[in-house]
């Protein structure tokens, strides 16, 4: 399993725009195959701070993803427009926090 975290910095006066687009493909993302869950969330927007968490059954899946022709546009988009800080994480013991 994959788990991507991390934040996406914009210029606070892009959030608004940025939330409405990375909403429109939200729904999709997680219909994808291998697609365990998948959330954007504002974290701070005056200083134009997102936090993003996802996690993914394998790297194949999140490969998909990012391949995916409904990506592009998305990235071509914000590509040069935001700065990402997140990290990817491989998981092999995934148990309920309570263990």
């Amino acid at each position: 399993m994959i788990i991507l975290m991390g934040y996406v910095h914009l210029n606070p006066s892009d959030v608004n725009e940025f939330t409405a687009d990375v909403q429109s493909v939200v729904s999709s993302t997680r219909a994808e195959k291998g697609c365990l869950f998948y959330a954007f969330t504002t974290e701070d927007a005056r200083a134009g701070r997102m936090l993003t968490v996802q996690r993914w059954q394998d790297q194949e899946s999140l490969s998909a993803h990012v391949e995916r022709h409904e990506s592009a546009p998305f990235l071509n988009k914000w590509g040069n427009r935001m700065r990402m800080d997140i990290l990817k994480y491989d998981i092999t013991n995934e148990r309920s926090f309570m263990e």
